[in-house]
């Protein structure tokens, strides 16, 4: 059956904590005034509230289930979001039933097209735990006596860099790694703070990376499929694309990892073809071979290919490894909704969805207070060196073009890395296309690629739901 849920008083009266290979996620025990109880969970920076029922006899074994995978529960329809070897690492306060602390077990969540989450898990070898949720918000749930937004979740408890000893600051408590703003080391929060931190050094395409045009920690406001809110830049990343062979060109692309306590984490995306942001979904779409759709809204599909991780800066809610690759699908709306995006990314074990639309760089830029001497080199869409008094036409599509045509071409056969100075005048030092010239050049890549990039927003290890 769909959950409905119908909203009453509730209490949080007991935890669970997990521990899997990535981290650990936090569960709930939540007391209704009904008398019913349910469980909070974490799920990719976001929350899932979710019930427990009978498993339904067609549920499938979990430990049989692999990440991208449909199944058949409760006379359903599933795709397999994730599957993860978990333990219970701690438990406190009032359970519905003892807490077992030995051994692993088999945790696997299921999404559907209505966006609910099924979750199995075989820690009681003698039956299948089953229950069924769906995603909701802080603003939703009306909490009190959360603590407040810049209190740090690690307060009391020292963390130095292990690199080079600098102080980290931990600002929120789903951070689960974070980069030294010192030597730009990863360091890995996702095991907790006691003893070694785990940790690796950057080294990515560009001069000691390529700092983010949106200061971290800097607010702005914007309307996400919504009314306009406060969010936070906490996260900076750049992504490319890899190439399939010699002859394919390498793309680079941004995305900020945004905050906001109330409804949570967005991507906030920079590519070639402009701005965009997104926001993980809990459910899935309907995908056929050439499209998908969600929310009742079709969407064609652009791009396929695998992406890594380049370079990152600041503090994410999930596990960031060293060169971790996704494989990404690409969607974009049709028609009167060409400006909507969805992405599908798969890093081993785990499926996310993301979905969003494009926004303006001028939209950004005022968001975020940018000084107007830097917001040249946000403009992704770069307007011709030749000024037009009238609209678009065909005389004006022929210079524009033959514009386009002799930049790429210089930078095609250039031989050295003065190559690069053509696409500096033209887009600004600054700009993320002079950043993938000299990037290109360096790697030996045989140029830029002017489409491409990244809708969906990167999300790694969200952990299970109980």
């Amino acid at each position: 059956m769909v959950l409905n849920l119908v909203w009453v008083g509730f209490i949080l009266v007991g935890r669970l904590q997990y521990g899997y290979a990535d981290g650990t996620w936090n569960e709930w025990h939540a007391l209704f005034d009904n008398g019913r109880s349910a469980w909070l969970s974490e799920d990719n920076g976001a929350y899932v509230i979710a019930f427990d029922a009978p498993a339904p006899a067609d549920a499938p074994a979990p430990a049989t289930l692999r990440a991208g995978q449909r199944v058949l529960a409760d006379g359903r329809a599933w795709d397999v979001a994730s599957v993860v070897s978990a333990h219970l690492v701690a438990a406190q306060g009032e359970l519905p039933s003892p807490p077992k602390l030995q051994g692993e077990f088999t945790v696997v969540d299921l999404r559907n097209n209505v966006g609910e989450v099924g979750t199995l898990d075989d820690s009681d070898p003698k039956r299948t735990a089953w229950s069924v949720g769906r995603a909701v918000t802080l603003a939703e749930l009306k909490l009190q006596g959360l603590k407040e937004t810049n209190e740090k979740t690690l307060s009391g408890r020292a963390v130095e860099c292990p690199s080079c000893g600098t102080a980290l600051e931990v600002k929120l408590a789903t951070t689960q790694s974070i980069t030294c703003p010192q030597c730009k080391a990863v360091v890995d929060l996702s095991q907790g703070v006691g003893g070694d931190l785990a940790h690796y050094a950057q080294n990515n395409s560009g001069t000691d990376g390529f700092e983010p045009q949106i200061p971290l920690g800097r607010e702005g406001k914007l309307a996400l499929d919504g009314p306009p809110m406060a969010w936070q830049a906490v996260g900076f990343l750049e992504r490319c694309d890899i190439p399939e062979s010699d002859e394919d060109e390498t793309t680079f692309w941004r995305e900020y990892l945004l905050y906001n306590r109330e409804a949570g984490f967005a991507f906030l995306v920079d590519s070639n073809e402009g701005w965009s942001w997104v926001r993980p979904i809990t459910g899935v779409p309907q995908v056929t071979k050439k499209g998908a759709t969600w929310q009742n809204k079709a969407y064609r599909k652009r791009w396929t290919y695998s992406a890594k991780v380049t370079w990152v800066q600041g503090e994410f809610y999930w596990r960031v490894r060293r060169d971790e690759r996704a494989l990404v699908i690409d969607y974009e709306g049709e028609g009167a909704d060409a400006a909507l995006r969805l992405s599908r990314e798969q890093t081993g074990q785990e499926v996310t969805w993301s979905a969003g639309r494009t926004l303006g760089a001028e939209t950004v830029a005022d968001a975020f207070a940018i000084p107007a001497a830097q917001r040249r080199a946000m403009q992704r869409d770069a307007a011709p060196a030749v000024n037009f008094s009238g609209g678009w036409n065909a005389g004006a599509g022929k210079v524009v073009l033959i514009v386009v045509v002799v930049l790429v071409l210089m930078i095609v056969l250039a031989n050295c890395e003065d190559s690069c100075d053509d696409t500096r005048r033209a887009f600004g030092e600054s700009s993320l296309e002079y950043q993938q010239c000299r990037a290109s050049r360096g790697s030996g890549s045989s140029g830029v690629r002017t489409g491409g990039g990244s809708y969906g927003g990167w999300s790694s290890g969200g952990g299970g739901h109980k």
